[in-house]
């Protein structure tokens, strides 16, 4: 089991919205939530972190209590401005034109999906445009009360406000538990993963990495609740 994908949905048609978004609950590792207007959008986006987000284009009713005329590439110009860099996917309507390269820079929309589209053809584009995110220098990821940034190796506690600096190893740690989800990791995986061969380097060089992982991830080292301790192995909880 992957590690679940928070998506924001923004359409003010609510049977549209509502269909799609039972139509990604369905599949998993897919949590998502739904926003009928720009307020509440941007509300969301605020005040918590989402790994896609996906807007219907050209919605006049987006505007909601917002500025007059806002649409959904208005809509990307601010979530932009909240600092989000995820993935944001425009769902353009049945029979508008096709949204233009410099139309998808200006509003900083990741790219755009004509309606109707096949639910299949979205989550191809969505599961990649998630996997490329993953390997920038933006991506955050989940962890616990974390957003893990691998590529700078750093773990964000926003609600405290500091930032955690991570080793190289530690953050690899990370990064290969994440990618296995609920599965439980043998020491013997995590050490190849990590380390590679190297005759030098034992379980407990890898224990050594976690015990030091884990006096910066939990409140309480001594009852891991984020990285647990499982028979062979390791496990995190997101």
């Amino acid at each position: 089991m992957t590690p679940v994908k928070r998506i924001l949905l923004v359409d003010d048609e609510a049977p549209l919205r509502q269909s799609l978004a039972e139509q990604l609950r369905l599949h998993d590792g897919f949590e998502t939530e739904e926003a009928e207007t720009a307020a509440q959008a941007l509300a969301m986006v605020r005040n918590g972190h989402f790994d896609a987000i996906l807007i219907g284009e050209g919605s006049p009713g987006l505007i909601g209590d917002g500025p007059p005329g806002l649409d959904g590439q208005a809509l990307c110009r601010l979530i932009r401005g909240e600092g989000v860099r995820s993935p944001v996917i425009l769902l353009t309507a049945a029979g508008a034109p096709p949204c233009a390269p410099a139309g998808l820079d200006e509003a900083g929309a990741t790219e755009c999906l004509a309606r109707p589209f096949r639910l299949g053809v979205l989550l191809t584009r969505l599961r990649t445009l998630l996997r490329q995110f993953e390997q920038t220098e933006d991506a955050e990821l989940a962890i616990g009360p974390y957003r893990f940034r691998p590529a700078v190796k750093q773990l964000v506690d926003a609600a405290a406000g500091r930032t955690i600096r991570l080793t190289e190893k530690e953050a690899a740690i990370l990064r290969y538990l994440l990618r296995a989800g609920a599965k439980v990791t043998g020491r013997d995986e995590l050490l190849g993963a990590v380390w590679g061969y190297n005759a030098g380097v034992d379980t407990h060089t890898l224990e050594t990495h976690v015990y030091r992982l884990r006096q910066k991830l939990e409140a309480d080292p001594a009852n891991a609740r984020i990285l647990i301790t499982e028979p062979g192995g390791y496990r995190l909880v997101t």
